[in-house]
């Protein structure tokens, strides 16, 4: 050993590195730690003065399969590589690197730098060809040993969880009792969680969870991991996802379960090798044990949970699932015939309040030109809603009695949480007037302390009683025989209460979820129409046929009726006469109006109808210019005159000349005595 350490080594660096893979081996395996320290010595007896020797031990607690958080690993590689450094002293190799990667590009630095590595089973010079494919191999059977501790630890834990017996991390809501997982006995916390489940199922939605509990100023339990304070339960607002992460957890549904995720390796913008967590299909989950412990909702419940969930996504090829606001009633429910994708809903018109369901799923793909489906909403809604009212009226006592049932179950749940909540609140202020009644009175600093902190627990008491006593004030804790028989009286009158202006889209899109499951429509181009392919929720099927309303220029149109009338009268009547023989008949326009005479002339020339045919004797001005050769000047200078005789259907309408033989000659004759005009 020493005939490899040369004087240019003991001039440089002595880096003695130190490293543990967890916290739990740096409290508990000391002997390691102490061994570690020791090489320090060792390098003072190789010759290395005590200024030169330095410790690295930030690493301590740190996994050696990547460097990307090992700072004091940097180091060394960076002083290796700028030639400060002498001699690596580690415990063994393993210590250095756990990856391939790391050790083989540390052991080229240090064969470039000449700097030597030194372990507890000798000293290697990474020049040399024997030492550095002895180098080598230790590296590789340090890979290999980790591979075949975490193979053997892994198998153990998967043996044990294939009998559902591995201990796992439990969430809030489930207890230990040895080995068998129990309901929490704390009954708020089960309280809690039931209340969670219930308004899931009546609104839908994750943030109409959050919602409801902010409203009710209602806390949730969450068990707390790692720490000081592992394993208790800390009482805090809910949060979005934290309802998600209830929601989703199998436990919930009474289901042992491991193996539902899975960790890979990405490679980031930056060429940082990072691990991500990533959720496995219910399929590949590798440990699936139900009915292993009692759970507060049964597996058929947590299935429909994670099918509204999907459904919930807005940035999902479905739009649906959860009731939202606005005028279209069947938001959601409506599937495509073509595609058999849901329609979404677009809000057209002024400001956007003409709601229209739409299919544009295969365009948007790129599998077709147009769209699927575009219909209007208010056409599909009225539909519904009519078949709705006829079909609930046998029904209707039966949902009135079951929606009594339902607000009562809601009223006893939530009275119970707050009396729940009142409960622990007078536990703790027990507890702290205990607590100051136990103190020594010579004792004054602590017996100040426990006195505010008794103070602090009476006030917070007196805060929750108020808030209580306001909610009652707000909202009855259980239906009276009064609202009863008012919901029983709304019940007879359904179809007053459904078009009620003061009942909200949101309870009617409510009250349709309770009844229908889903609707497919069709489109039919000949006759214009859509036909409703209609599932009840107890799974039979209707269609409903409607009728689609015609277009703008279709409505505004003349009837074939109206334009045979124009033809005919328009031989002997004109505009004017004819528009006033309409309105005496009560004959009304395409757009419902009074006819005038615009109006007639427009339906003449649109359709090629000739005017009021020429009376014999009578001529246009036209026809008097070319018949005597005069100007136009010269006629309207004789109607002005009176030398001729004229008379006009209407106001601005062309005159009508009338010239008999003798006026005509008359005409004649004052030509041929002007002078001008010849």
């Amino acid at each position: 050993m020493a005939a490899k350490i040369q004087s240019f080594h003991l001039q440089k660096i002595a880096y003695v590195y130190l490293r543990q893979s967890t916290m739990k081996q740096v409290m508990h395996h000391q002997e390691s730690t102490e061994r570690q320290y020791a090489l320090t010595n060792r390098a003072q007896m190789l010759g290395w003065p005590k200024e030169r020797v330095v410790i690295l031990d930030e690493d301590l607690g740190l996994s050696g399969t990547s460097s990307i958080k090992r700072e004091d690993f940097k180091i060394l590689v960076s002083d290796v590589s700028l030639k400060k450094v002498g001699a690596v002293f580690a415990l063994e190799v393993s210590r250095l690197a756990r990856s391939n990667t790391d050790w083989h590009r540390l052991l080229e630095l240090c064969a470039i730098t000449h700097t030597l590595i030194i372990d507890e089973d000798g000293c290697y010079d990474p020049t040399d060809f024997n030492d550095q494919l002895l180098l080598g191999l230790k590296g590789t059977m340090s890979a290999a040993e980790l591979h075949f501790l975490r193979g053997r630890l892994q198998g153990g834990k998967l043996n044990k969880a294939r009998k559902g017996t591995l201990r796992i991390p439990i969430p809030a809501g489930f207890t230990y009792d040895q080995q068998r997982v129990v309901l929490d006995p704390d009954d708020r916390v089960r309280g809690a969680l039931r209340l969670l489940f219930s308004t899931f199922q009546r609104v839908g939605s994750a943030y109409g969870v959050v919602r409801y509990f902010k409203e009710q100023k209602f806390e949730f339990p969450k068990r707390v991991y790692g720490g000081v304070w592992a394993g208790s339960l800390k009482w805090q607002h809910l949060s979005y996802g934290r309802v998600l992460s209830v929601l989703r957890n199998p436990l919930y549904a009474g289901a042992y379960v491991y193996g539902r995720h899975q960790y890979s390796k990405a490679i980031s913008p930056e060429g940082i090798i990072q691990s991500r967590k990533e959720n496995l299909p219910l399929e590949q989950w590798k440990v699936h044990i139900q009915s292993h412990h009692e759970g507060y909702i049964s597996w058929e419940v947590f299935l429909s949970n994670q099918e509204a969930l999907r459904h919930n996504r807005t940035n999902s090829e479905a739009l649906s699932g959860p009731l939202r606001d606005g005028l279209a009633l069947l938001q959601g429910l409506l599937l495509c015939s073509t595609c058999g994708r849901r329609l979404t809903v677009r809000y057209t018109g002024n400001n956007g309040i003409y709601p229209c369901y739409e299919c544009h799923w295969r365009k948007k793909d790129g599998l077709s030109d147009k769209i699927c489906l575009l219909a209007r909403a208010n056409v599909l809604d009225e539909a519904v809603s009519k078949r709705i009212l006829e079909k609930l009226q046998p029904q209707q006592l039966e949902i009135a009695i079951k929606s009594i049932d339902e607000l009562e179950d809601r009223y006893r749940s939530v009275d119970k949480q707050w009396r729940m909540r009142i409960q622990r609140t007078e536990y703790d202020t027990q507890l702290a007037q205990k607590r100051y009644e136990e103190v020594d009175p010579s004792n004054r600093l602590v017996a100040l302390t426990l006195e505010s902190q008794w103070n602090e627990a009476l006030a917070k008491l007196e805060d929750i009683k108020k808030e209580y006593s306001q909610y009652q004030q707000k909202k009855a804790s259980m239906i009276t025989p009064e609202q009863r028989e008012k919901i029983i009286t709304l019940a007879q009158d359904f179809p007053r209460l459904w078009q009620s202006h003061t009942t909200k889209f949101k309870d009617k899109k409510r009250m349709l979820r309770l009844i229908i499951k889903d609707i497919t429509v069709e489109r039919i181009p000949e006759p214009k129409k859509v036909l409703l392919h209609v599932r009840w929720q107890d799974e039979t099927c209707e269609d409903i046929s409607i009728d689609l309303p015609k277009k703008i220029y279709e409505r505004i149109q003349y009837s074939p009726k109206i334009i045979h009338k124009v033809r005919k009268l328009a031989r002997r009547l004109s505009d004017e006469q004819i528009a006033v023989k309409f309105n005496g008949h009560g004959i009304r326009s395409a757009k419902n109006r009074p006819f005038t005479a615009i109006m007639v002339g427009w339906i003449r020339r649109k359709h090629g109808i000739p005017s009021i045919q020429q009376p014999p004797g009578e001529f246009t001005v036209g026809q008097v210019m070319e018949k005597f050769g005069v100007s136009r000047h010269m006629v309207y200078y004789w109607i002005e005159r009176g030398v001729v005789r004229t008379h006009r259907i209407r106001k601005k309408s062309p005159h009508w000349i009338n010239i008999d033989p003798q006026k005509e000659q008359e005409l004649l004759d004052w030509i041929k005595r002007s002078s001008k005009m010849i």
